[in-house]
């Protein structure tokens, strides 16, 4: 076996939730490219369907799958519908994660958006239970498929360096004056990925279902020139992630190259948290 063929994924099933995000989008397409059936994955059933049926139109396996994963009856008959089109399930990619979203009111109250002080109890209850218990339903309804294929396949799970650092909040200051604040619970649920990544490697123990974590840096995406600025002086390559530059770790965790690895953390961030 060469090297080239431990990375492939060849008559290998992967699910991929958040598929149609701008890092979910980029991991669907790179596991198909390795040979992967692919499920895409997302709440938005047609934005999944599109992107499944773009990688159908250039030769790949792949489905997409309308799912709500904080529902366990639609996480439930999502794997039954990828073992029923596909017959198994070795990869799972845990990339769905629920973006900032700031209180409307904040700017009438005076307050910065993301503000701790006043953050709004509904907001953290809604990213809790996407980012965590979300997670959670999705490796459970998943990972009992691996255990009956002979207790084997890999899952990885999306972090963020703001879940192994707090965030510098100066690097949402423009002219001066506070844009915004990251908020809270992005790191607590980040952080949260962690022991969550390490309790299952732990769990899984003796077995060959292998459990990591893929900590991406700051990914351009039409950010404002000020962030950009501010963001990119921290890094020590000096500029944010492109979009395809977490691929080559995420197929590295997903396929067999990764074989003698779990319970750890690939981080590609540019040397964010090198300094």
């Amino acid at each position: 076996m060469t090297i080239f063929d431990k990375f492939s994924l060849k008559d290998r099933v992967a699910v991929v939730t958040g598929g149609v995000g701008l890092l979910g989008a980029e991991f669907c397409k790179t596991l198909a490219e390795a040979g992967a059936a692919v499920a895409v994955v997302d709440l938005n059933g047609d934005a999944a369907n599109k992107v499944a049926n773009g990688l159908v139109q250039s030769g790949y396996k792949a489905m997409g799958i309308a799912t709500d994963i904080t529902k366990p009856e639609s996480v439930n008959a999502m794997v039954a519908s990828v073992l029923s089109t596909f017959g198994r399930l070795d990869v799972l990619v845990n990339s769905a994660a629920l973006d900032p979203k700031f209180d409307p009111d904040a700017a009438a109250k005076g307050i910065a958006p993301g503000a701790f002080e006043d953050y709004p109890l509904e907001q953290w209850n809604a990213a809790l239970n996407v980012n965590l218990t979300g997670m959670f339903l999705v490796t459970q309804a998943c990972v009992k498929q691996m255990n009956a294929q002979g207790k084997k396949g890999s899952i990885i799970n999306i972090c963020s360096t703001y879940g192994l650092n707090g965030p510098d909040q100066r690097i949402y200051i423009k002219d001066g004056k506070r844009v915004a604040y990251k908020p809270v619970y992005y790191t607590t649920t980040k952080a949260g990925v962690m022991g969550f990544t390490k309790y299952l490697a732990a769990y899984y123990a003796e077995t060959e279902i292998r459990v990591n974590a893929l900590t991406p840096g700051g990914v351009f995406n039409n950010h404002e020139e000020y962030f950009v600025k501010n963001y990119s002086a921290k890094t020590i390559l000096g500029r944010m992630a492109k979009k395809d530059e977490m691929n080559g770790a995420l197929l590295f965790l997903a396929s067999d190259a990764s074989s003698y690895m779990t319970g750890n953390n690939v981080i590609v961030d540019g040397g964010w948290t090198a300094w």
